[in-house]
């Protein structure tokens, strides 16, 4: 896929000047694409320090200016507008904050950061000095999950009183060295990574909660965190959630399952947009977001089963929402952000939650 950064807007507005830190899956799958395709942006500078990388990069965004590291970046920061960091997580806090103290707005990859607290630094810094600071929590755009949530917010299912999901996937080996090393302090394992977007996803469905139960086992050789893992939460609202993210699984269980006093709804497979990318499709073909009926979820009681066909996914949707805030006036805007950071820090308090009833049952 060869794409050139975005020229403007097309409306008058000047296009937001934006430079990518990171160009491994996050960049280069995630937010490189989704930036280019949008005419509200250009994609002016990407760093990464992988040969490999920087090769790749120049020749999908040969607009695109390259530099090695995020500090690169923050010198150039006079000439850009905003900050999109696909960096590991332990970087996430320090990082975020140069770039806030340098003027630029700010977009963080999940995990927002490593701890709940950190979270909520970046949060008031952003507040302090007016600058837009939001979380890339892109599957609250994936297609089961807005298929999911169509359901719960028409009332479809009557009472919901069990919510189920699953991140399962495959992978014997611990495939990048960042995640080869990290341990829980970094950001690492499974419970950060999958887990940031399965909480994340219970939270905006079913409310505030606490976690009443979790188990954390590393079963991958090399593995220093977590790589199979189950949380249970209780809402607030009455709803529970068990959530599950392993990495070592053969065999996988249905990506959602929720019970209600009027039916219910299953739903296996896993949201296109990422592999449709990977394999070089891009944001703003036809197809793009678009599931194969084979994968449609079963709606209603056993013996009385409808098919239900799954929303297409809309991952751009993030970067319009944020175009709209950053050309209305920013962080004085009154319109909404893509991710309200306070949602990603309740997310980080339940990981925190969880690594804390997981140690005291070890």
């Amino acid at each position: 896929m060869t794409t050139e950064a975005a020229p403007g807007t097309g409306q008058g507005k000047p296009a937001i000047r934006t430079a990518v830190a990171g160009f491994g899956l996050s960049g280069r799958v995630f937010h490189a694409p989704l930036i280019a395709a949008n005419p509200a942006y250009s994609l002016d500078v990407i760093a990464t320090s992988d040969a490999g990388r920087q090769s790749d990069a120049s020749g999908s965004y040969p607009a695109a200016r390259l530099v090695s590291t995020p500090a690169d970046i923050l010198e150039l920061a006079g000439d850009l507008d905003l900050l999109v960091l696909g960096t590991p997580p332990a970087t996430h806090c320090p990082l975020a904050k140069a770039a806030l103290e340098a003027g630029l707005d700010v977009v963080v990859d999940k995990p927002f950061a490593v701890r709940g607290a950190e979270g909520q630094e970046l949060l008031e810094l952003a507040a302090r000095l007016g600058r837009v600071l939001t979380v890339f929590q892109n599957r609250r755009w994936d297609g089961d999950y807005l298929t999911v949530k169509g359901l719960v917010d028409g009332g479809a299912l009557g009472n919901v009183t069990r919510f189920e999901s699953r991140f399962e996937r495959w992978s014997p080996e611990v495939s990048k060295a960042w995640k080869a090393d990290a341990t829980a302090d970094d950001g690492g394992g499974v419970l950060f990574d999958l887990g940031s977007h399965l909480l994340d996803q219970a939270l905006q469905l079913f409310g505030p909660a606490t976690v009443t139960y979790a188990e954390l086992r590393a079963r991958r050789q090399g593995e220093k965190t977590d790589d199979d893992v189950f949380v249970a939460l209780q809402h607030e609202s009455g709803v529970i959630s068990h959530l599950w993210m392993n990495m070592l699984c053969a065999q996988q269980g249905p990506r959602y399952r929720l019970l209600g006093s009027e039916g219910g709804f299953t739903k296996h497979g896993v949201d296109p947009q990422e592999p449709y990318i990977v394999a070089g499709g891009g944001p703003l073909d036809e197809e793009y977001g678009v599931e194969d009926a084979e994968w449609a979820g079963s709606l209603g009681r056993d013996g009385h089963l409808d098919r239900l066909s799954t929303e297409r996914g809309a991952y751009p949707e993030f970067y319009r929402i944020l175009a709209d805030k950053i050309h209305d006036g920013g962080a004085t805007s009154s319109l909404p952000l893509p991710v309200d950071p306070a949602g990603p820090i309740e997310v980080l308090k339940l990981i925190e939650q969880a690594r804390e009833l997981a140690t005291r049952r070890a």
